[in-house]
């Protein structure tokens, strides 16, 4: 009988101190959670601040102004209509040419013969 109550001690001292590291740990994640929550607001609230600089930064006036003021200094070209080109002009790949290199792709692959193999 003593023999059952030492068993069943130490199995609620065990079961105790389970518990007890489970709590902790539990804890330990929740404020780690709450440490990666606050350092997502602080992102995305930095992440705001440098979108508004960017727009800032980017106003058309503003751009305008630079390229005027700095029109010399970098060398820069007026923009005239014959420096556009053609959509014709552009060397678009033929669609021979993709079925083509799709079946040399696929020719070291035996043909399929419309049966499938049990598992």
């Amino acid at each position: 009988m003593r023999f059952t109550t030492l068993i069943a001690a130490i199995i609620v001292v065990g079961l105790g101190y389970w518990a007890y590291h489970q709590t902790i740990q539990t804890q330990m994640a929740d404020r780690e959670v709450n440490r990666l929550q606050r350092q997502i607001v602080q992102e995305r609230e930095r992440l705001g601040i440098l979108r508004a600089e960017w727009a800032y930064l980017n106003r058309p006036d503003r751009l305008r102004e630079l390229a005027r003021f700095n029109f010399d200094r970098l060398e820069l070209l007026p923009l005239t209509s014959n420096q556009f080109g053609n959509v014709a002009e552009i060397p678009f790949p033929s669609p021979i040419d993709d079925a083509e290199a799709f079946i040399l792709e696929n020719a070291s692959t035996p043909e399929w013969d419309g049966e499938v193999e049990p598992l």
